[in-house]
């Protein structure tokens, strides 16, 4: 009985597919180049068929399979001229222009009404924040004034039936003392007929006593800030004994050296009550 031997002989074919270092496959071994016209054809003849101005390269594999032995053959002709590769490419599809979406359905029916609605959102915006400004201006303001206690120590009231006349009252308004003379009848015609614009400062009477039987006063010298003696002096007034300046019954000075008057403050008669409101 006679045997048959198999013989397996291994093939080495250079590959005809590899892949690119991108993941892109590339088949360099396939000339995708178009058929050069042969005689008598013409190029618009869309002949098929192998090039005839240049010979073909074959390759081959042979592989072992359930049915038999099985051979591809692959024929890849060579060029004649420049050689370019074609690679598979997966890019999305460029478009020349960007793709802009429809608002003609927000437009407004007309310019003018389009303006109009644009001018009346501007406004408002304006008044609103206005608005915020001015409270937030406000409140910064009223964290700055005055509180309660301070308002309450900045005006002092006395009730005028309780001095006499030809008597001085001294109080203590914002930490300054405050002179008050009832003067008489003989006080006011001194003072008032003194010829008032000789003096150092001038100032009348009138202008410095709102009532002629009523002087009010701060009680601060004007040299250096002492404070006076009453009812002494060489003009009847007030005396300072520090550096020995004069005052007359207006508090207007006459002798030493303090520059000005004793300053008159703010006051005002509370005649219902038979008070005054220094402050």
């Amino acid at each position: 009985m006679a045997s048959a031997a198999v013989i397996k002989k291994a093939f080495t074919l250079p590959p005809t597919v590899r892949t690119l270092s991108s993941g892109v496959p590339a088949a360099s071994l396939l000339n995708l180049h178009a058929r050069a016209a042969a005689h008598g054809e013409h190029h618009d003849s869309h002949a098929a068929g192998p090039r005839s101005d240049a010979p073909s390269a074959f390759a081959s594999s042979l592989k072992l399979s359930s049915q038999g032995l099985v051979q591809n053959t692959f024929a890849s002709p060579k060029p004649t001229g420049p050689v370019q590769q074609r690679f598979l490419s997966t890019s999305a599809v460029r478009r020349e222009a960007p793709q802009v979406p429809d608002f003609s359905n927000y437009e407004a029916e007309s310019p003018a009404r389009n303006r109009g609605v644009a001018y009346a959102m501007i406004g408002a915006m304006g008044v609103l924040s206005a608005s915020v400004a001015k409270s937030t201006v406000t409140e910064f303001l009223a964290t700055m004034s005055a509180s309660a206690d301070v308002l309450a120590l900045a005006k002092a009231e006395v009730e005028l039936a309780s001095i006499p006349e030809g008597k001085n009252v001294i109080i203590k308004w914002r930490g300054k003392p405050v002179f008050i003379r009832h003067r008489t009848q003989d006080e006011i015609d001194e003072a008032r007929s003194t010829d008032w614009k000789t003096l150092r400062d001038p100032e009348s009477d009138e202008a410095r006593a709102k009532k002629p039987e009523w002087l009010v006063m701060l009680g601060v010298c004007t040299h250096l800030g002492c404070v006076p003696i009453g009812e002494a002096g060489d003009y009847g007034g007030w005396f300072c004994p520090c550096h020995g300046s004069h005052y007359d019954i207006s508090g207007r000075i006459r002798k030493g050296p303090a520059p000005l008057n004793l300053e008159v403050p703010q006051y005002d008669f509370n005649e219902a009550e038979g008070k005054l409101v220094i402050g």
